[in-house]
Order: C-alpha cells, then sequence, then structure tokens
C-alpha cells in the first residue's frame, strides 16, 4: 500500500481576504475592480457571512432619511431585487457567488478554513487553510492581507494585538460601559422562519428541547405598552427572533459548539411555545426553516492606529481619514441572552451618520495586515453600532480600495493612509460610496463644458454630491425623451460617460417596499411573505447616450434597455465636441430622477 501526502495549493496574489461576509466580499470585489489580483477564501460553501441562507441575519444600517448605503452593497441588492423579487434565499446565494466567482480578476476558494500562517518579521508572507471539499490544503503568498473573518482568525497565528470584551468605563470615558472591564460579550443567535398555511397545523416538540409554558418569565415577559420583549406573536405582530441568543458570558470562540448546543435547545423551545403554549395566532402557521449555524456579534477586536470609541461616535467624527459612516444606534445586547430577565437590548442614541476613519482598518504592529467587518479597532461601546453589515460592507469596500492603492505603488496599509487618503477618499466616492461631508471631485471635462437642458436646476447633476442631504435633492428630474447636453468650444477626446441614477435610497418606507421593516435585501422575516422587492420605480431603465463628433454629426454611443443599477459607467472613444443624455423610461415614475452625469 503506498502512502502520499495531502495535496498542496499554491496560490498567489496581490491581495488576499480571509471571510466571505458581507464585507469580505466587498473587500475583494473592490480591489479587482481595482486592479489587484485578488484571493478571497471563505470557510462555507456560501457567502454572506451572517446575511447568508445558513444564518439569514438581514443587514443593517444608518438610520434616517437618504442614509442607505451605497457603492458595492448597492449594486449587489439591487441585482437582488432585479433576480429575485420574492427574496428567495437560494436566490440571494447566488447573487452574492455571482459578485465573486465571475468577477475577473478574483479567485474565490470556498469551504477553506485558514489554520496558519508564515511570517516574515511583522509582515505575512503567506496563509495556510484546509480546505474541507478537496481534502487539500490551500497556502496563499500575497502582498497585502485582510482579515474580514468577524473572528480576527489571523490576531492569534500573527501576533497582531487585538481586544476581547468591554472596556472599564474610565478607559475611554464611556459612560455606557461598566465600571470594571471584563471579558464578556454579545452572544450568538440561531434563527427561525415560518409561513403560512391554509390549514390548522401541529407541533410536536423534540424531547431534548427547552420547555417554555404559557406565561413564562422570560419569553412572555411585555413591557409597559403590553408588547413583548422578546416579539413572537407572528399572527399578529412583525418580528425577528435575534433575541434567541446565547454564549455573551462564555468565551464566543472557545465555548461555541456548547452554546450552539444550547441555542437549538432554546429555539425549538421557543417554537414549541408559539405552536403549543398559549395563543399567539399561529394556528395557520407552520415551521418552514431553522437555522443550524450561529451567528455571532462579537469576539477579537483588533487594534490599529486609532481605536473608535463611543465618544467619536457621538462627537464630532469628521475624521481627515474618513472612509466609511455608520448610524446604526449603540445597540448593545445584555451578555446573558435569551436569560437575562429583561429587555435583551438597549439603544444608546448615537447620530446619523457619523464617519469612521482609515486608521482603524489597518493593525498597529503587523504592517501588511488590514481588517473589515465586526473586527475593526473599536472599543465595545463603539462596535454595538458599527457591527451591523451595512457598514461592514462600506469598510469592506474601503479596505479594498486601499489594498489595492497599496499594492499598485509598494505601499504598506498605513502609508497609504500617510500619502493617498485624499486619493482614497476619491476612488471611493467615484465607486458611489458616500462619504459624509466630502465632495466626489467632478472631472474637469464635465466642469468644463457649456450644460443645456430644459429642466430646471441642471447644475446638480455636476456639483459632486450623488444623493439627497438634508434639504438639498442635489438631483434634477427630467422628462422623459428630453436630453441633456454637454457642450465644448472644441473636440475634445472622450473616454467614458458616468451616471448615478436614483434607486430611492428610502425605499424600505415607500411604494412596493413600504410593508415591509427595515433595510431588507432578502426574506429575512419569520413569518414568509408574498410582497415583491422590485427593482425601484424611480431607477432609470432606458436611456440613449450620444457623441457629437468634429464634423458636427451626432452619433449614437449608447443604447441602455432594461439597467437596473444606480451606478452606470459606459465606455467612450474618439474625440467630441458633445455628448447628449437622453432618458427615455423608468420603471415606473413618470420622470427621471437622475443625481450625476459626468463625461470623462
Amino acid at each position: 500500500m503506498q502512502v502520499s501526502g495531502l495535496r498542496e495549493q499554491q496560490l498567489q496574489a496581490d491581495f488576499c481576504v480571509v471571510g466571505g461576509g458581507m464585507a469580505g466580499l466587498c473587500a475583494a470585489v473592490a480591489a479587482a475592480r481595482r486592479g489587484a489580483k485578488t484571493i478571497l477564501i471563505h470557510e462555507r460553501p456560501v457567502l454572506g457571512g451572517n446575511a447568508s441562507s445558513e444564518i439569514r441575519m438581514h443587514i443593517c444600517g444608518a438610520h434616517g432619511s437618504h442614509n442607505r448605503e451605497t457603492g458595492i452593497l448597492e449594486e449587489i441588492a439591487l441585482e437582488n431585487m432585479h433576480r429575485n423579487p420574492h427574496r428567495n434565499y437560494s436566490i440571494w446565494d447566488s447573487v452574492l457567488y455571482q459578485f465573486a466567482a465571475f468577477q475577473p480578476g478574483l479567485h474565490l476558494v470556498l469551504n477553506c478554513s485558514v489554520n496558519g500562517v508564515s511570517m516574515e518579521g511583522s509582515r505575512i508572507a503567506s496563509v495556510r487553510g484546509w480546505q474541507l471539499s478537496t481534502q487539500s490544503w490551500v497556502n496563499v503568498k500575497a502582498k497585502v492581507f485582510a482579515d474580514c473573518s468577524g473572528d480576527s482568525i489571523l490576531a492569534p497565528l500573527t501576533g497582531a494585538e487585538f481586544r476581547w470584551g468591554r472596556e472599564a468605563a474610565s478607559e475611554f470615558g464611556e459612560d455606557i460601559e461598566p465600571p470594571v472591564a471584563d471579558k464578556k460579550t454579545m452572544g450568538l443567535s440561531c434563527l427561525l422562519q415560518a409561513k403560512a398555511s391554509p390549514r390548522e397545523t401541529s407541533f410536536v416538540a423534540p424531547a431534548w428541547a427547552h420547555v417554555f409554558p404559557k406565561g413564562d418569565p422570560i419569553l412572555d415577559l411585555k413591557n409597559e405598552k403590553g408588547h413583548y420583549y422578546r416579539g413572537h406573536a407572528l399572527g399578529r405582530e412583525t418580528c425577528n427572533f435575534w433575541w434567541i441568543e446565547s454564549g455573551g458570558e462564555q468565551d464566543s470562540i472557545d465555548d461555541s459548539e456548547a452554546i450552539r448546543h444550547e441555542l437549538q435547545k432554546i429555539v425549538w423551545g421557543v417554537w414549541d411555545h408559539i405552536k403549543n403554549q398559549d395563543d399567539h395566532g399561529c394556528a395557520k402557521i407552520d415551521l418552514d426553516w431553522v437555522g443550524s449555524l450561529p451567528g455571532r456579534r462579537e469576539s477579537r477586536r483588533y487594534v490599529g492606529d486609532h481605536i473608535l470609541t463611543q465618544n467619536d461616535v457621538r462627537g464630532d467624527s469628521r475624521f481627515p481619514d474618513l472612509v466609511a459612516y455608520g448610524g446604526w444606534s449603540m445597540d448593545d445586547h445584555h451578555p446573558a441572552g435569551f436569560r437575562y430577565p429583561g429587555h435583551p437590548t438597549t439603544f444608546h442614541p448615537a447620530p446619523s451618520p457619523y464617519g469612521i476613519p482609515y486608521r482603524c482598518l489597518y493593525s498597529k504592529n503587523i504592517e501588511n495586515l488590514m481588517f473589515a467587518g465586526r473586527n475593526i479597532s473599536t472599543t465595545h461601546a463603539a462596535l454595538s453600532s458599527c457591527r451591523v453589515m451595512a457598514t461592514c460592507a462600506l469598510l469592506g469596500q474601503a479596505v479594498g480600495t486601499a489594498a489595492a492603492l497599496a499594492t499598485a505603488s509598494g505601499l504598506t496599509p498605513r502609508q497609504v493612509g500617510q500619502q493617498k487618503i485624499a486619493e482614497l477618499k476619491q476612488a471611493l466616492m467615484d465607486d458611489d460610496c458616500y462619504l459624509p461631508w466630502n465632495k466626489r471631485a467632478v472631472p474637469a471635462l464635465t466642469g468644463g463644458a457649456t450644460l443645456q437642458g430644459g429642466a430646471p436646476g441642471l447644475e446638480a447633476l455636476r456639483n459632486g454630491h450623488d444623493r439627497t442631504i438634508g434639504s438639498e435633492d442635489n438631483g434634477v428630474s427630467l422628462p422623459l425623451g428630453q436630453p441633456v447636453t454637454y457642450e465644448w468650444k472644441g473636440a475634445q477626446p472622450v473616454s467614458r460617460a458616468a451616471f448615478t441614477f436614483d434607486s430611492d435610497l428610502n425605499r424600505e418606507k415607500t411604494t412596493e417596499h413600504k410593508k415591509l421593516r427595515g433595510p431588507l435585501m432578502i426574506d429575512d422575516s419569520p413569518l414568509k411573505t408574498e410582497h415583491p422587492v422590485p427593482v425601484p420605480p424611480t431607477m432609470v431603465k432606458g436611456f440613449l447616450v450620444e457623441v457629437r463628433r468634429p464634423d458636427g454629426a451626432w452619433e449614437l454611443a449608447h443604447r441602455i434597455e432594461g439597467n437596473f443599477q444606480r451606478r452606470v459607467r459606459l465606455p467612450l472613444s474618439g474625440e467630441a465636441t458633445g455628448l447628449r443624455f437622453t432618458p427615455k423610461a423608468t420603471w415606473g415614475e413618470p420622470v427621471a430622477h437622475v443625481f450625476s452625469f459626468d463625461v470623462g
């Protein structure tokens, strides 16, 4: 019998991302689009992390009007609305897979758990992972690495500085923190989903499930308005089972399997309570899905050149190196989770938006290590706000864009912040990432042209602000069929036209989306509904782009039909004395609302 060793895969890239949740996915896609050869390693068979079909937590983000996160995350959301209006989780998984597996310059490695590194001084030379499906080792060399694993797996492997648990209130002057530091965290959750049935259904609980009888002091606890602290009357109220939570008083990594075991006892016991203990209006509601993989909220947090604190969140957060923003409340779950005999979370106020600096996104002591997601450089208090997935996606896009700059110029992540922060910020805004209190640079060819058209307020198309901000609309409403034209005195070389259309950043409050709660992307409610979430009716669907050549003749450059994306770039070539844009159709609105029209 011949014995041979297990296969060793050898891969090399400019940039390696560990972890394929929303932060890691956006980091990898951003870097690859900006020219960095990128490898994305993810330990699960599907992407999305807590937003995937395996866990099914909805993607939350900044509160307030017109504060929805855009960039790659919005591209994903709009792709999902186009392909998946009825919010099927398998289709959602395929949307995430599409963005990674078919992105040029990006190599996807699934079912691979990173468990080793090779160091060269204070730099990571390579990472090593075990791919379960191929029973092989995967070795990846890269110039820059990003840990988007949530649990900061590269921290104990590299010696990178990190924090765990709650800081003492006195350390950073955070009044929402305990007087004495501890290792307690927010817990893990297993979710469930149900579906309506045409007839009454029954449920027999497994013998090992916890029993929560009528009047249970935890499950049936109500506030002064008569609403459950842990909402579960599916037939009468909208709720989410995030509060099936445990493990905050244990080690959320070391004790993860024991925590999962306890969560399974709780989740099946909760459904038994809903169906069999008292009347919860669920006679014709049936169990559809129970999560087996817990979603984790908190574990290791890296230490960067800046630690974001409660006071940063609530103070003047207009950092000079602002590359992302948050806006969720400081939503601090009690460490006792489900067993806490009170409200399971405390919402401490936070402004929306507030800025997050680049210095929170790279390691203080490992020179080529970056990170994005819930493991960035924050205190526990600040984490309770910036951990939500829409914010994490913005952090990922910032890290991926910075990594592309670093690898192209031979700089470390820290040096990018010192030498290229203005370039990084403009790159992010050009890719439709909103940076509060910052203005996107308009191409010189756009700013120097004469702008003509029949609609009022045309200058908003080139003001560098691509969404409504406060009372400023920053867009132009164009009648369908009415053109807008840029003209130059002489012939100019043109290479691209770019547009920012209106995807209705308040869409959960309007039109077909109004029956849904929160910034939903998939069917995340515990009770499945038939309310579709189509492409927003404000979106421009069809339009023409025409070029006037030096001989005065107009030439059709692009006829677009069926567009559903907010940020659209189209290639141009040759010389022109004019460029004309004509909206022809939307997905429902009688006029086309456009935020920007650039030519470069």
